[in-house]
C-alpha cells in the first residue's frame, strides 16, 4: 500500500517592503511611505486587467482608460511592427482595474509551430476588429504571431495578486529586464530586419508566483507583514542593526477559514538618491545652512519576509525565516537563497503519524526540529495557554474570559507582535465550544485600525506605538499585555471575574492560580540555536511539561465550558412538524426559558447576556443542523456528559491520542551543492548586500508535489462517516465488552447491524420501491431494539435519517428518532443535526386529505366488521374437525415429526430407551418407508390428513404474510441455477484442530486492527478463513424443491433443497465447467470489517459497492458481508454481484444464473479426507440420507453402526458422561494417534443434530455441560483439553445464541 501524501506545510514565501529598484512612488515629505510590497506600485496601484494591440498607422486611437507603451526601457520606440514591410504601427496597450480578474501572465504564439496552452487567450483582432498579427501581413497563416495572456480565475477573486507592471525592451540596445521583472523569451520582431524586441512584466515577489488553486494569495499580506507601515530611517554611522523582530498575524477568510502568517521585520541600507532635499535635510543627511552632505549618517528602511500557512508552527517558522535572514546578509555562497527557499517549501511535510518527528538541516550548521501536534478533537490553532496565563495572570484571564462571552470590545496592544497573536488566538479558543464571529484581527495594521471604531464586538490586537498617535475609544477594553494591565471606562461597570458562575468560576479561579505557580517555575526561555544533539536527545525533556501544562490549562477552560453549558441537550428542540418561516428561529430550535429557569437564581443576569450573544444563537444553529464542527461539538458532548459527577474537577476531559505518536524521525538534508566537471567545489558566487529580489528561474522546481489541505466541509451524502470521537467511543466499549462473556456478542452483533447499515445507502438505490426499502430498515431496526443489541455508535440511525431525507419522507424521519429515544439513546450532535436537516428540507405530507380520509375510516369498519362475523362461522362449521385425524399416543399426546422425519416421544426418561430402539435401525428401507408414510400424511384424505386440517383459520390468518413471503422465496428457488455455499470452520495449524464459528467470534479481540482469534484448545492465535464454494444447480423442478416448516412453530426458516443428489456437486463431476469456483478468504471479526468497508468507501465512494469488480476487487470484504447479513437474515444485493462476476462467469459459460441461493454450513467445506469421517457422517451414510459428497476413503475407523446406536442411546438417556467415556475407550484401543479434527463435543452435536434435529441443541449443550464436570472429577482438565474434551466457553455458548439460527450441517 502506498504512502498517502502529507500535506504541505508552507503555501507562500512573501517579501514585503520597497523596493529600490523599481518605478515607486516619491515619498511623502515625513519621510514614510504606506506599507506596500517589493513591487510598491503593484499595491499602490491596480493590476493589470485588459490588453488590447492598437494599430496607429491605421488611425486606431487608444482606448479610453488603456495606457500605451511607447517608449521601451532604454527610452526607444517601442513600435511591435517595426520590422514589417507594410508597418501598421503597432503597439501595445494595457488597462488596470478591480472589475475583473487580473492577468497573470503573459506569453508569445507562433502559430502552427506549438499548441495554444489551456487556459491562454489570444489577442488575435484590434479593437477595431483588424487583425492584430505580429508577422507580416502577407505571410502564410502558418506563421503569424500573436500575443497571448492567462487571466486569473473567476472563483480565485478580484483581488489575487498579478501582473503589476510591463515594459519592452531592446537588448540590441544595452538594456536588460530589472530583477523584479519576467521576461519573455521570444523575439516580437519576425520581420526580416529591425532589432529584436522582447516583452517582460512584473508581478508580486513572492513564491510560488502562481497561486494555488485550493488557496489563492490575500492581497492584504504585506499590510499585516509591516502592520505599523515602511519607514526611511537615517542612523548614526556606526550604529549597529537591530536585531529582527518576529511578528505572527492570523487571516481568516469569509468561511471562516483561518490561514497562519509568520513574518520577521528587519533593517537594510537605502540609497539616498531616491530622496528629494527637503527629504534629506529632514533626515539630518544634509545641513540646513547650506545643504553640504552629513556623511556620518546612514539611511535604511524596514523590510519583512514572511511565510503563510494552514498550520501554526510558529516557531519552526521563525527559525526558518531567521536563517534566511542572516544566509542573505552573510556570504558569499555556493547556492543562491532561492534553493534554500524552495527546499524548505517542497520538501518538509506537515508531521504525520508516519513522520512524526522531522529533523531539517538546513545547513551544516543550522537545523530544526518539527513534531506532530498533539491529536486532540479541539480544533487547531495557534493559541498558546502559556503565554496567556504568563502575560495576563489567572484573575486577567477569568475577566476576559466574561468579557468574551458576553461578547465585549477587547482592544490588545503590547510592543511584542508574536505575544499579541498567541494571546488572540487563546481568547478566542477558551470559550470554545463557543465561537468568536465578530472581527477577530489579533495583529491589527496601522491602516485599518478604523475598525475600532465598529458598532460591533471586536477582538483586535496592535502594536503599543498605536497609542502614540492615537487613542482608542471610550466604550473599549485595552488589555496592555506587558504590564498586565486592563484598562476599562469609568462610565460603565467594571468588569469582575467574580460575575461568572460562582461554583465554576471559583474552581477555574483557583486552577488557574494553582497552575500559574507551575508555569512561574518550569518555564525558561527556549534555546534558539539549538544544536543537534539538543534536538535529539533534550528536547522532549525540556518541553514535554510545557506541552503538558499547556493541555492543563486549556482543559481548565474546557471544564469551565462543559459546566457552563451543562444540559443544554435537554432544552433543544426537535423538528417534528411541517416546517414554517419560524421553525429555524433560535427560539424555535432550543427552550431558552426552561435553560434559564435550570440555572441558580443568581447568575440568572450572566446567563441571560450570554444567550443574547452572537456566539450562543449559532451555538444553537450548529446543534440543530449540520456542519463542519459537528465533530468538535460531538466532543464537547461528551465532556459535559463527564462533568456530570459530583467532583468534575477530578475528571481529565482531554485524553491524548498516543496510538499514532512515536520516536521515528526523518531527517530532510539540505540542498545539494553542485560541483565542478572534475569534482571540485564550485566557486560561492552569490552574496547580497540587501535582501535581494527573488528570481524565479533560481527556484527549484519539486519533484513530489505534495498535498494542498483542502478545505473541511460537512458530508453531504449518507455515507458512513464516524468522527474520531465516535471510533475512539466504540473502541473503548468493545474493550469492555469483550471481557464480559455475555455482552461480547451483542457487541458483535451491534457491529454486524452497522454493516448492514452502511450498505443501505447502496442497496435502496437498487430497489425499484425505495421508501419500502427505507420501511424494511426501520423494521431492522426494532427488531435491534427488541433483541437488545448494543450499537457501538448512532451510524445506524443517522443514515436512515439521512436516506430519509433524501426519500423525502420525514414521518419516517420523526418515527426514527422516537425510536431512538425508546432505546434510551440521546442523539448527539452529528445524528440531531442530520435529522433536522431530514425534516425540514423534505416536503411533509398534506395533512387535509378529505375523502381519501373517510374512504379509509370506512373501508377499516367494514373489515373489523367481517373479522367479527367470522369466529361466529367457523365454530358453526368446525365441529370435531381438531380431533378426527390426530394421531394420540397412549398418553393422549401428540407426537412431533422432526425435520428428518424421526419421531420423537416427550423427554421423559422412562420409556426413551425403548423408543430410540426403533429410531436406531437406520436402514434405508425403513427411510423409504417413513418418507412414503409422511407423504401420504400430506395427502388429502389420507391418514395422517388430521395433522394439516387441526390448525384453525384463524391461526393461518394470521400467518398469511409470512405464508406470502415463503411462496415468494420458493420461486426464486425454482429458478434457482446456482448454490453457494459459505462456511466459516478453520483450522488451527498448531494443534490441527477445527476451530468453529462460534469460537472463532469468543477468539476475537475488540482490536479493529486484529485479524487473529484464538485457538481454543492450544490457545495459539491464527487467521480463521471463511471459505465458500459455487455450486451450479442446473434447472431445479418444482417437485425437488421443498419449503420447511417453522421448527419452532412461530419463526419461518428459510427455504432449503435438503435432496440434492450428489450428482449437483461440481467438484464431484457435476454439470459445471471446470469445477465450482471456490474462494478462501479471511474471515474478519465485525469489528475489523467496518474499519475497512469505511476506509473502502473513503477512498473509493459509494459506487463501489454496488460494482460488479467489488467481488474480484475486494474479495474479502464482499464474502465477509454475504456471510454475516444472511447470518442475520438481512436483505441486499450483493448476490446479484456473483452472476456478474467474471470468476463465476468462467464457470458457467452457457448458463444465465437468474437467481443464486446461498447456504450456511457449520462444518468445513473441504474436510481432510486422511482423516477419520465424522460420526454425523456415518450416520447418514448409514441412513442413505442424500447429502454432499466429500470422497472419503476407506478407513479402518472404529465407529460402527453399533457404536453410532450406543452413543445415541446414551445421549437420548441422559447420560452423556457414558458416551464420552465409551468414545475414548474405543480411540485408546486404536493403534497410533487418532485420525480426527473435531473436539468431541462437536462430535456428539453433529451426530445429535443429524439424528434428532436442531431442537435438540440446547438440551445437548446443558448435558454435555453437566457430563464434563462429572467426568472433571476423575480426569484433570489439562488431561480433558488435550482430549479435546471441553465444551465451548460461555462466550462461545453466547455467541451462537446471539447469531441465532443455528447454522445448517
Amino acid at each position: 500500500m502506498t504512502e498517502e501524501k502529507c500535506p504541505q506545510l508552507v503555501d507562500y514565501f512573501v517579501v514585503a517592503g520597497l523596493d529600490p529598484a523599481g518605478p515607486w512612488r516619491p515619498l511623502d515629505e515625513d519621510g514614510k511611505a504606506a506599507s506596500s510590497s517589493s513591487s510598491s506600485p503593484a499595491r499602490a496601484v491596480e493590476p493589470v486587467t485588459d490588453l488590447v494591440v492598437i494599430a496607429k498607422g491605421l488611425g486606431e486611437e487608444v482606448p479610453e482608460g488603456f495606457t500605451c507603451i511607447e517608449k521601451t526601457l532604454g527610452g526607444h520606440s517601442a513600435e511591435l511592427s517595426a520590422g514589417l514591410i507594410n508597418n501598421p504601427h503597432l503597439y501595445l496597450c494595457y488597462r488596470r482595474g478591480r472589475d475583473k480578474p487580473p492577468v497573470l501572465d503573459l506569453g508569445i504564439l507562433y502559430e502552427g509551430k506549438e499548441p495554444l496552452k489551456q487556459g491562454w487567450y489570444v489577442i488575435e483582432t484590434t479593437p477595431y476588429s483588424r487583425l492584430a498579427s505580429l508577422s507580416a501581413g502577407g505571410a502564410p497563416t502558418a506563421h503569424r504571431v500573436f500575443l497571448t495572456y492567462r487571466r486569473a480565475l473567476d472563483s480565485q477573486g478580484l483581488h489575487t495578486v498579478g501582473i503589476t507592471d510591463i515594459a519592452l525592451l531592446l537588448p540590441s540596445k544595452g538594456e536588460v529586464a530589472p530583477h523584479t521583472f519576467c521576461r519573455v523569451d521570444k523575439n516580437l520582431n519576425t520581420g526580416m530586419w529591425g532589432p529584436a524586441l522582447y516583452l517582460c512584466y512584473k508581478r508580486y515577489p513572492r513564491y510560488p508566483q502562481e497561486d494555488l488553486e485550493a488557496f489563492p494569495l490575500p492581497e492584504s499580506v504585506p499590510v499585516f507583514c509591516l502592520p505599523m507601515g515602511v519607514t526611511v530611517e537615517s542612523w548614526p554611522l556606526n550604529t549597529k542593526y537591530q536585531l529582527p523582530v518576529f511578528s505572527t498575524f492570523v487571516l481568516t477568510s469569509a468561511s471562516g477559514d483561518k490561514v497562519y502568517g509568520a513574518a520577521i521585520q528587519f533593517y537594510e541600507s537605502f540609497p539616498r538618491e531616491l530622496l528629494s532635499e527637503r527629504q534629506c535635510v529632514r533626515l539630518g543627511l544634509l545641513s540646513v545652512v547650506d545643504r553640504r552632505p552629513i556623511t556620518n549618517r546612514s539611511l535604511h528602511v524596514k523590510k519583512s519576509i514572511c511565510v503563510l500557512s494552514h498550520w501554526p508552527f510558529f516557531t519552526v517558522f521563525q527559525k526558518f525565516l531567521t536563517f534566511v535572514y542572516r544566509y542573505s546578509i552573510s556570504g558569499p555562497h555556493v547556492l543562491p537563497l532561492e534553493k534554500h527557499i524552495s527546499s524548505f517549501m517542497h520538501n518538509v511535510p506537515f508531521p504525520s503519524p508516519q513522520r512524526p518527528r522531522i529533523l531539517v538541516q538546513l545547513s551544516p550548521y543550522d537545523n530544526l526540529l518539527l513534531c506532530q501536534p498533539v491529536s486532540s478533537p479541539l480544533p487547531l490553532s495557534g493559541a498558546s495557554y502559556l503565554k496567556l496565563l504568563q502575560n495576563l495572570g489567572p484573575e486577567n484571564a477569568c475577566t476576559l474570559l466574561l468579557a468574551v462571552l458576553t461578547e465585549h470590545k477587547l482592544l490588545l496592544h503590547s510592543l511584542r507582535p508574536d505575544v499579541l497573536t498567541s494571546v488572540s488566538e487563546a481568547l478566542v479558543s477558551m470559550s470554545f465550544p463557543l465561537r468568536w464571529l465578530c472581527p477577530y484581527i489579533p495583529l491589527c495594521p496601522l491602516q485599518m485600525a478604523d475598525v475600532l471604531l465598529a458598532p460591533m464586538p471586536f477582538i483586535v490586537g496592535v502594536h503599543s506605538s498605536y497609542f502614540d498617535l492615537y487613542d482608542p475609544p471610550t466604550d473599549v477594553v485595552c488589555v496592555d499585555l506587558d504590564t498586565n494591565t486592563i484598562f476599562q471606562s469609568d462610565d460603565k461597570k467594571p468588569l469582575s471575574w467574580r460575575s461568572l458562575p460562582r461554583k465554576p468560576g471559583k474552581t477555574l479561579f483557583n486552577t488557574l492560580t494553582n497552575l500559574h505557580r507551575t508555569l512561574e517555575k518550569i518555564c525558561t526561555p527556549g534555546q534558539e540555536d539549538a544544536t543537534l544533539e539538543f534536538l535529539l536527545t533534550d528536547f522532549d525533556q525540556i518541553y514535554r511539561r510545557q506541552k503538558q501544562l499547556e493541555l492543563e490549562i486549556q482543559e481548565v477552560f474546557l471544564r469551565f465550558m462543559s459546566c457552563l453549558l451543562r444540559g443544554y441537550r435537554a432544552f433543544l428542540l426537535p423538528i417534528t412538524q411541517a416546517p414554517s418561516d419560524t421553525t429555524t428561529d433560535c427560539s424555535s430550535l432550543f427552550n431558552l426559558q426552561g435553560f434559564l429557569k435550570s440555572r441558580d437564581r443568581t447568575q440568572q443576569k450572566f446567563y441571560s447576556q450570554m444567550t443574547r450573544t452572537q456566539m450562543f444563537t449559532q451555538f444553537i444553529e450548529e446543534c440543530s443542523f449540520v456542519s463542519d464542527r459537528h465533530a468538535c461539538l460531538e466532543f464537547f458532548d461528551e465532556c459535559v456528559q463527564k462533568v456530570d459527577v459530583e467532583k468534575p474537577e477530578e475528571v481529565r476531559l482531554i485524553d491524548l491520542d498516543e496510538s499514532h505518536s512515536g520516536e521515528h524521525t526523518v531527517f530532510i538534508m539540505p540542498p545539494e551543492e553542485p560541483q565542478e566537471p572534475d569534482g571540485s567545489e564550485c566557486p560561492a558566487l552569490y552574496s547580497y548586500e540587501t535582501f535581494p529580489t527573488l528570481r524565479p528561474d533560481l527556484f527549484d522546481q519539486p519533484q513530489d508535489q505534495l498535498r494542498v489541505p483542502a478545505k473541511g466541509s460537512a458530508p453531504s451524502s449518507p455515507a458512513p462517516r464516524r468522527t474520531k470521537q465516535e471510533i475512539k467511543l466504540a473502541q473503548k466499549r468493545a474493550q469492555k465488552y469483550s471481557t464480559v462473556p455475555d455482552m461480547w456478542s451483542k457487541c458483535l452483533l451491534g457491529h454486524c447491524y452497522g454493516l448492514w447499515f452502511i450498505y443501505l445507502p447502496t442497496f435502496v438505490r437498487a430497489e425499484s420501491a425505495k421508501v419500502r426499502a427505507l420501511h424494511t430498515a426501520y423494521d431492522v431496526l426494532k427488531h435491534m431494539e427488541n433483541r437488545k443489541v448494543v450499537l457501538p455508535d448512532e451510524v445506524c440511525y443517522r443514515i436512515l435519517m439521512q436516506l430519509c431525507g433524501l426519500y423525502g419522507q420525514p414521518v419516517l424521519a420523526v418515527r426514527v428518532l422516537l425510536e431512538m429515544k425508546k432505546a434510551g439513546i440521546t442523539p448527539n450532535t452529528i445524528t440531531y443535526g442530520y435529522y433536522n436537516k431530514a425534516v425540514l428540507e423534505s416536503k411533509w405530507p398534506s395533512t387535509n386529505q378529505g375523502g381519501r380520509l373517510r374512504w379509509a375510516k370506512l373501508r377499516n369498519v367494514l373489515l373489523a366488521v367481517a373479522q367479527f362475523r367470522q369466529p361466529i362461522k367457523r365454530r358453526q362449521k368446525s365441529g370435531s374437525v381438531g380431533s378426527r385425524g390426530a394421531v394420540r399416543d397412549p398418553a393422549g399426546r401428540n407426537k412431533a415429526v422432526d425435520e428428518n422425519y424421526n419421531h420423537v416421544s416427550s423427554p421423559s426418561r422412562g420409556g426413551l430407551a425403548g423408543k430410540l430402539q426403533q429410531l436406531l435401525t437406520p436402514t434405508r428401507h425403513r427411510v423409504s418407508v417413513r418418507r412414503a408414510a409422511s407423504v401420504d400424511d400430506r395427502r388429502p384424505g389420507g391418514g395422517g390428513g388430521g395433522i394439516g386440517r387441526r390448525v384453525s383459520d384463524q391461526r393461518q390468518s394470521r400467518k398469511s404474510q409470512v405464508a406470502e413471503t415463503l411462496l415468494k422465496a420458493k420461486d426464486r428457488l425454482v429458478n434457482a441455477t446456482s448454490e453457494v455455499l459459505l462456511s466459516s470452520c478453520s483450522l488451527c495449524r498448531s494443534c490441527n484442530s477445527l476451530v468453529y464459528d462460534e469460537e472463532i467470534m469468543a477468539g476475537w479481540t475488540s482490536d479493529d486492527s486484529n485479524l487473529n482469534s484464538s485457538c481454543p484448545f492450544c490457545s495459539a492465535s491464527f487467521v480463521p478463513f471463511l471459505n465458500a464454494e459455487i455450486c451450479d444447480l442446473g434447472p431445479v423442478s418444482r417437485y425437488r424443491t421443498r419449503v420447511f416448516r417453522s421448527r419452532s412453530g412461530s419463526r419461518p426458516s428459510p427455504p432449503a433443497l435438503p435432496d440434492l443428489p450428489p450428482v449437483l456437486c461440481p467438484q464431484l463431476g457435476g454439470s459445471s465447467v471446470g469445477g465450482a469456483p471456490q474462494v478462501t478468504v479471511a474471515y474478519l471479526s465485525p469489528l475489523v470489517l467496518r474499519k475497512e468497508l469505511e476506509s473502502l468507501l473513503e477512498n473509493e465512494g459509494e459506487a463501489v459497492l454496488a460494482q460488479p469488480q467489488f467481488l474480484d476487487s475486494h474479495s474479502i470484504i464482499f464474502w465477509n458481508l454475504v456471510w454475516y447479513f444472511q447470518r442475520l437474515g438481512l436483505p441486499s444485493n450483493l448476490l446479484q454481484l456473483v452472476q456478474a462476476s467474471p470468476l463465476v462467469s468462467q464457470y458457467f459459460l452457457n448458463l444465465f444464473l437468474t437467481a443464486v441461493r446461498v447456504r450456511l454450513l457449520w462444518d468445513t467445506l473441504t474436510p481432510d479426507t486422511d482423516q477419520w469421517p465424522p460420526l454425523y457422517i456415518l450416520w447418514r451414510i448409514h441412513s442413505g440420507t442424500p447429502m454432499r459428497s466429500y470422497s472419503w476413503r476407506r478407513h479402518n475407523h472404529p465407529f460402527t453402526l453399533s457404536f453410532l446406536e450406543e452413543v445415541l442411546r446414551w445421549v437420548g438417556m441422559n447420560e452423556v458422561h457414558k458416551a464420552v467415556t465409551l468414545f475414548l475407550d474405543t480411540l485408546a484401543k486404536q493403534p497410533g494417534s487418532p485420525r480426527i479434527q473435531r473436539s468431541l463435543y462437536r462430535e456428539f452435536l453433529f451426530l445429535t443434530l443429524a439424528a434428532m434435529g436442531k431442537d435438540h441443541v440446547a438440551a445437548f449443550d446443558k448435558k454435555y455441560k453437566a457430563a464434563y464436570s462429572r467426568l472433571s472429577n476423575t480426569l484433570s482438565r489439562d488431561e480433558l483439553r488435550k482430549k479435546r474434551v471441553q465444551p465451548p466457553s460461555p462466550k462461545a455458548i453466547d455467541c451462537r445464541r446471539s447469531f441465532h439460527p443455528t447454522l445448517e450441517c
